[in-house]
C-alpha cells in the first residue's frame, strides 16, 4: 500500500495525472491512468522476466501472453527483460493487491506489486491493453496506478442443483481472473445433490450425488419420503477429492481463492437420503425425509459435521468455510420430541437460538483449526423475512469473528450485524443474484449497486469486505444456459467490487470500456443468446 500512495504522490507532483482514457477500453476501470505519448510496439518474440520471490506460475505467464500475440521466452535476469513481473517491499505486505503498470519507460513493460496477487492483476490490465499486428505487439505508452476497493470480490456457483463438471470450472475461473475477482464461493452441498467426495462416508457421493433440481420439483409434500424412485436412475456426479485438488491449484495460479460452502442445519436432504440418522425427523422414519434438518442436538450428528469438516478444510486452504445456515425449516425441529426435551434441559428459548448454538459450536470448531466461518444472514438469529410464525432468536449471540454474508431482508439488517462487531458480505438478492431474468437485473442496474448501504456511518464502512455475486442453478441444467446467465453481468460486478463508489464512472462509460471482453465472450460462444437482451 505504501508503494501505490507514494506512487500516487509523485504523479500528482507532476500534474500528470489524467481521467480513464477513452482508448483504454479495462474493466474493471483502474484508479489512475497517466498517458504517454505513442505507442510501443514489442515483436512477438520477446524475453520474460518473472521474480522469483513472488511464486508465480511461469506457464500461466507464459500462456496469457502467449494469448495476447508474444512468444515469450523466460530470462534469469530483470536486466534482460522486456517484460518485467517485479515484487516490491515486504513479506507483511502480501495482502496489498495494488500494482503498478509501466509502459514504454525505457521502451519496456515493467509490471510491480507488493504481492503475487497485484502482479496478475497488473498482467491482467496489460491483457486488454495488448493489440497485435502481424508479428508485433502494440501497446498504448501509459502508466497505470491501481488497487481495488474492496477485499472481498466474489462469484459464487452452485453445482448442486446442476453439476457442471471440471473443465465449465476452470473457464469460469479463467473469466474470474480476466475480471480480477479473487474468490470463487463453491457451492457444492445442497437438497438436491452432494457433490465432493467425503471418504469417511462415501454414500455421500454413491447415493446423495445422483440428484439435481429437476428431479427435486417432483416431490409434492416438503416431507416426501419418494427418494429411492428418483435417484435410481441418474449417474452420480460429483468431484473426487482429486479434482478439488486439481482446481484448487487452478485457482491458486489466478490469484483466486475458493471458499467451499457445507450446508448446517438446513438444505441437507441429499445427505439426510445418504444417512436418515442425521434429520431429525427423518431418523425416527429411518428414511430419508425431503426438507429436514440435521438434528443438531445429537452428538454423533456434530461428530458428522467435524468429520465432514476435518475433509474439506484439508482440500482447501483458503482459511475459510461457508456453513450456509439460511432457510432453515424449523418445523422439523418442532415436531421432534428429542429437540425439544434437550432445548428446555439447556433454557434455549427459540429455535433460531437453537441454530445460533449449534452454528457457534461448529464456529469453535473451525476457529480451532486456525479457520473463519461465514454463513447467510440467517445466522445472526434475525428473522430475516419478518415471517410470522418465525421466532427471532433471544439469547445467543454468533460467535465472535464469523463473516456475515447478507442475501435477504431490510437491508438495515447489514447495519444491525456491523453495530454488532460483525464484517459483512453483501449479496443483496435484488441486485447480485444471477439467476435472475434480466427483465429483472438488467446489466445496468447490476452495475449500480453499491456494497456499502446507504446511511452507513463512515466508520463502520470498513466492516464491509465487499460483494459477492450468486449463479444459483435452479434452472441452468445446460451450460450454454449458464453462461446466458452469467455473462456480461459479472463484468459489472467485477467493476462495482474493484472501483470505489464514488468514483465509479457512467454506465454508458463502462458498456464502452466493455466492448472488447464482450467481443472476446461472443468469440467463445457466451453471448450467443443473450445479445441485445441485456
Amino acid at each position: 500500500m505504501k508503494h501505490f500512495l507514494l506512487f500516487l504522490f509523485l504523479i500528482l507532483l507532476s500534474g500528470g495525472l489524467s481521467a480513464q482514457d477513452q482508448t483504454l477500453k479495462i474493466v474493471p476501470q483502474p484508479s489512475f491512468v497517466t498517458l504517454a505519448a505513442g505507442e510501443l510496439t514489442l515483436t512477438s518474440a520477446v524475453n520474460v522476466y518473472v521474480d522469483k520471490r513472488s511464486g508465480l506460475d511461469a506457464n500461466f505467464i507464459g500462456q496469457t501472453l502467449k494469448g495476447m500475440g508474444f512468444q515469450p521466452k523466460l530470462v534469469s535476469k530483470e536486466a534482460q527483460g522486456k517484460i518485467s513481473f517485479i515484487l516490491e517491499g515486504k513479506e507483511s505486505e502480501q495482502k496489498d493487491e495494488s500494482y503498478r503498470l509501466i509502459i514504454g519507460e525505457n521502451d519496456q513493460v515493467i509490471i510491480k506489486s507488493a504481492s503475487r496477487k497485484g502482479l496478475l492483476y497488473g498482467l491482467q490490465t496489460l491483457r486488454q491493453i495488448a493489440k497485435t499486428r502481424q508479428d508485433e505487439v502494440v501497446l498504448q505508452r501509459c502508466t497505470i496506478s491501481d488497487q481495488p476497493a474492496f477485499s472481498w470480490r466474489a462469484f459464487m456457483l452452485d453445482e448442486s442443483r446442476n453439476f457442471q463438471g471440471k473443465e465449465v470450472v476452470k473457464d469460469l475461473l479463467d473469466e474470474m481472473s480476466r475480471l480480477k475477482l479473487n474468490v470463487f464461493h463453491w457451492h457444492l452441498v445442497d437438497d438436491p445433490a452432494w457433490r465432493i467426495e467425503i471418504k469417511r462416508y462415501p454414500k455421500l457421493t454413491t447415493l446423495a450425488s445422483k440428484g439435481n433440481f429437476g428431479q427435486m420439483q417432483k416431490f409434492t409434500t416438503t416431507n416426501d419420503t419418494r427418494w429411492d424412485s428418483l435417484f435410481v436412475a441418474p449417474p452420480a456426479q460429483y468431484y473426487t477429492q482429486k479434482d478439488i485438488k486439481e482446481i484448487v491449484a487452478y485457482a491458486q495460479k489466478r490469484g483466486i481463492s475458493i471458499i467451499p460452502e457445507i450446508e448446517v442445519p438446513g438444505h441437507v436432504s441429499a445427505s439426510v437420503y445418504a444417512y436418515p440418522w442425521l434429520g431429525a425427523t427423518s431418523k425416527t422414519l429411518g428414511k430419508g425425509v425431503h426438507g429436514d434438518l440435521y438434528d443438531v442436538t445429537d452428538p454423533k450428528v456434530e461428530e458428522f459435521v467435524h468429520n465432514v469438516l476435518d475433509e474439506i478444510i484439508s482440500l482447501f486452504p483458503g482459511g475459510i468455510i461457508h456453513i450456509g445456515g439460511d432457510e432453515a425449516n424449523y418445523q422439523h425441529w418442532k415436531d421432534s420430541e428429542t429437540v425439544n426435551k434437550f432445548m428446555k434441559e439447556k433454557n434455549i428459548p427459540t429455535y433460531a437460538d437453537l441454530q445460533v448454538w449449534a452454528i457457534n459450536r461448529m464456529s469453535k470448531y473451525i476457529s480451532s483449526k486456525g479457520y473463519r466461518m461465514i454463513g447467510w444472514n440467517e445466522i445472526t438469529g434475525d428473522n430475516v423475512r419478518g415471517e410470522a410464525h418465525m421466532e427471532e432468536g433471544k439469547s445467543e449471540k454468533l460467535a465472535d469473528g464469523t463473516v456475515v454474508q447478507f442475501w435477504d431482508g431490510q437491508v438495515t439488517l447489514v447495519n444491525k450485524a456491523i453495530e454488532k462487531g460483525f464484517d459483512v458480505v453483501n449479496s443483496d438478492r435484488h441486485h447480485t443474484y444471477l439467476d435472475y431474468p434480466y427483465e429483472v437485473t438488467p446489466l445496468e442496474k447490476a452495475y449500480s449497486f453499491n456494497p456499502i448501504p446507504t446511511g452507513l456511518a463512515e466508520k463502520d464502512k470498513k466492516k464491509i469486505l465487499g460483494l459477492g455475486t450468486q449463479m444459483w442453478s435452479e434452472y441452468t441444467p445446460t451450460t450454454e444456459r449458464l453462461y446466458f446467465q452469467i455473462f456480461p453481468r459479472i463484468a459489472a460486478y467485477s467493476e462495482v467490487g474493484w472501483v470505489q463508489p464514488e468514483k465509479k464512472s457512467s454506465y454508458q462509460d463502462f458498456r464502452g470500456r466493455l466492448r472488447n471482453i464482450e467481443a472476446a465472450w461472443d468469440a467463445k460462444g457466451y453471448l450467443k443468446q443473450q445479445k441485445g437482451k441485456y
